[in-house]
């Protein structure tokens, strides 16, 4: 089966990002840590490309979470330039993109979730179950990640404290998650209709001819 061009954009992106934000990051440690999530992800999407298809949109968004996390692990989410300029902008007394790398931990998970429920269990009505079981999955995967920070940190004591990227904030695992929360959420009430039309155009179990 012919690659979706969707997925080949997502190789290329993916290998660019890799590589530029790779080159020369903050610390190497941190970038290994933050970009895992894509060196475990990449296989898995090129594994089951033919088996699985996942739609357009399921690929734009998790190539645009892909280099989110790329950014954040060269520079750091609390150094993260664009964060700066927000912050400024904003009037904010931290850099924002630890904000924007949570918030998108719960946007792209959730179409994921929702299409592997809609397409592989059939869970479709109700409305209001699909939805619940999709936030709660993304919930799953925040408090997840936060407890692999906890252990980092436990783990390597100060050495942690990029991979953190709290920046002082005692209640930041919370508010990382209720970003994730918030994520989860928007997905759901701005895309779910142009979800649904898509996997519409998919037949059973991905397959696209």
């Amino acid at each position: 089966m012919r690659m979706a061009p969707s997925l080949a954009a997502l190789n290329v992106l993916w290998a660019a990002g890799l590589v530029a934000s790779g080159f020369a990051p903050y610390d190497r440690l941190t970038w290994l840590a933050e970009t895992a999530p894509v060196l475990i992800a990449w296989p898995i999407l090129l594994a089951t490309r033919e088996r699985f298809r996942l739609t357009d949109l399921a690929y734009g968004l998790i190539a645009l979470h892909g280099l989110i996390l790329m950014l954040g692990a060269a520079y750091t989410y609390a150094r993260v330039p664009l964060g700066d300029v927000l912050r400024d902008l904003l009037s904010l007394d931290r850099n924002p993109y630890d904000r924007i790398g949570h918030f998108a931990q719960g946007f792209v998970p959730a179409i994921v979730a929702r299409e592997l429920l809609i397409r592989l269990f059939g869970i479709t009505r109700p409305a209001g179950l699909l939805a619940f079981l999709v936030v709660s999955i993304c919930l799953a995967i925040s408090s997840a990640y936060e407890l692999i920070e906890w252990a980092a940190a436990v783990a390597l004591g100060e050495g942690a404290t990029d991979f953190l990227g709290t920046q002082g904030d005692p209640w930041d695992t919370q508010a990382d998650m209720a970003f994730a929360l918030l994520g989860a959420l928007a997905a759901l009430a701005v895309v779910g209709k142009m979800h649904d039309r898509l996997i519409a155009g998919q037949l059973p179990h991905g397959q696209k001819r």
